[in-house]
């Protein structure tokens, strides 16, 4: 059951119907209400739009000091520009992770420095992603793995050449400028070995044999100087088809035994050397005097 008081405090709606030519008074309304957010509602939604402008602002702050640090501009960020080439980049940079380019260098009034705290790397990748070659300079040396090393001059000419086979040296001249000399464990192959200048040139073999081998001949020369063959054991010189040849104004033989009285040259194996008329040696066996004219049948 509603009570008198509660009565009047509803809101009753009235439906009132007129004529023409009749005025009716509105009843007054006996209660208004408004609609709206009013008391600590109100200032917690004033405080958190105030608050997002706050943080609106920051936020447009801090993108514009970040750009204007990183140096942003429509054409790239900091000293990297993005050209119609590629990337360009201005001053030193460093890279915490692997770079992959096709081709880096650098302007043309500069050079280009690649350098680290532990090493350099270089690799050549084919299709299927293997690493066909790679290039690793290191604090203690420099280490090259592919199938062929080459250097080439500036017109293009191959000056060094590496492969598993062999070393070729494009060069006009090999200079080797150590006090020791050059090392050689096998076989040189060159149509040329010459000292510098007022330099003497020794060939030398410690502990095996030395041998010097051409198809159409070896020259031995020295312009301003003597010529030594030293040799712990023997030293033959032999020709197979031709002649060995001795053209100079005096061969001396300073070291040649000496015979003994009363001994025959052949009990001793003494010979004596005989020169014929046109340079042939030849020995006969050694006497008391000369025997050359006893064996001289032999310059026939």
């Amino acid at each position: 059951m509603k009570t008198s008081e509660d009565t009047e405090q509803m809101v009753r709606e009235q439906y009132t119907t007129t004529t023409p030519g009749t005025s009716l008074e509105r009843p007054k309304n006996e209660y208004v209400y408004k609609i709206g957010i009013y008391g600590w509602r109100k200032r917690c939604l004033y405080l958190f739009v105030l608050l997002l402008l706050i943080i609106l602002v920051v936020n447009f702050s801090l993108t514009i000091w970040i750009l204007k640090v990183m140096w942003f501009s429509p054409t790239g960020m900091g000293h990297l520009r993005v050209t119609k080439d590629g990337l360009r980049l201005e001053g030193e940079s460093e890279f915490l992770f692997p770079l992959y380019a096709k081709e880096i260098h650098s302007r043309v009034d500069s050079s280009l420095l690649l350098q680290s705290t532990h090493n350099v790397t270089v690799n050549a990748r084919n299709s299927n992603g293997e690493v066909t070659g790679r290039l690793n300079v290191g604090p203690k040396m420099v280490e090259f793995h592919g199938q062929q090393f080459q250097i080439n001059s500036k017109d293009g000419k191959p000056l060094f050449t590496v492969d598993e086979n062999e070393v070729v040296i494009g060069t006009d001249k090999l200079r080797v400028t150590g006090p020791e000399g050059a090392l050689f464990e096998h076989s040189v192959e060159t149509p040329l070995v010459k000292a510098e200048a007022f330099k003497q040139l020794r060939l030398e073999s410690p502990t095996r044999s030395l041998s010097m081998d051409a198809p159409r001949g070896i020259n031995i020369k020295a312009q301003a100087g003597n010529i030594e063959a030293l040799s712990q054991m023997d030293i033959k010189l032999h020709s197979s088809d031709g002649v060995l040849l001795l053209d100079a104004e005096t061969v001396r033989l300073p070291k040649l035994p000496e015979g003994t009285r009363g001994g025959s040259g052949i009990s001793q194996g003494l010979y004596e050397i005989c020169v014929c008329p046109d340079g042939k040696l030849y020995l006969s066996v050694a006497g008391v005097g000369s025997t050359c004219q006893e064996y001289s049948r032999v310059c026939q």
